[in-house]
């Protein structure tokens, strides 16, 4: 075997290990956006946009988040990671949360959360002196900073994560209907019904000592119209 057919083969065995274990990069910018009817991001609950939004806020607060943005209908909060020494991983929660119609009792929770990857960089600065005729030199001590650069942002597509959340969302949930308007007469104490026979019966028991002392009025007259006729 020559060499030329040696390195032949050589390269097209190279060639086929780099075929076969190259791997199709994953899609995860703006061409993996399908604009689906997937509800990862929103969930429909009971009540106004207000309490909706208030449930929201409890969760995130009893998760540790620090609250950024308080609205009526609008919650924000931040919470801060330390996967490593080096890496400071931040997740900031968007909650809007929009009433479904007027009049309606249900809202809508659209909910996306952002996770910003920062990483540390170390840089040092050396001393200068300048010295005459030699110029600036450096000398070997000085003073090193560190500061963190953030290396990426990405918003969280996992709906498992989201569930979790509205789950939690549901326990800080207070539901309150509106109660009906009440009329004119609400409120008021009315009389039992066995007080209405009491009260007929003292009625009835006026109109008989009424009509006696009338009979006894009646009675006496002939008394009187005898006595005045005898004396005459």
């Amino acid at each position: 075997m020559t060499f030329k057919s040696i390195l032949l083969a050589t390269t097209c065995a190279a060639v086929l290990c780099a075929c076969g274990t190259t791997m199709p990069k994953k899609q995860s910018d703006y061409r993996a956006e399908d604009f689906g009817s997937a509800d990862t991001y929103s969930r429909i609950f009971p009540g106004t946009d207000e309490s909706t939004c208030e449930a929201a806020r409890r969760a995130l607060l009893s998760q540790g988040y620090i609250i950024t943005l308080v609205k009526p209908s609008q919650i924000n909060g931040r919470k801060n990671f330390q996967p490593d020494h080096d890496t400071h991983v931040q997740i900031e929660f968007h909650v809007v949360c929009a009433i479904n119609a007027k009049g309606s009792n249900t809202t809508t929770a659209f909910v996306n959360a952002v996770r910003d990857r920062y990483t540390l960089k170390k840089s040092s600065n050396s001393a200068s002196l300048g010295v005459g005729v030699l110029g600036s030199v450096s000398l070997p001590f000085g003073s090193t900073d560190d500061s963190m650069v953030k290396t990426g942002s990405e918003t969280i597509p996992v709906r498992r994560f989201y569930d979790r959340f509205f789950e939690l969302m549901e326990g800080y949930l207070d539901v309150k209907l509106d109660e009906p308007d009440k009329g004119p007469g609400d409120g008021k104490e009315l009389d039992s019904p066995a007080d209405e026979p009491a009260t007929k019966a003292v009625s009835g028991q006026d109109g008989k000592e009424s009509q006696g002392a009338a009979g006894a009025v009646a009675n006496r007259r002939p008394e009187i119209n005898g006595e005045s006729s005898s004396r005459e």
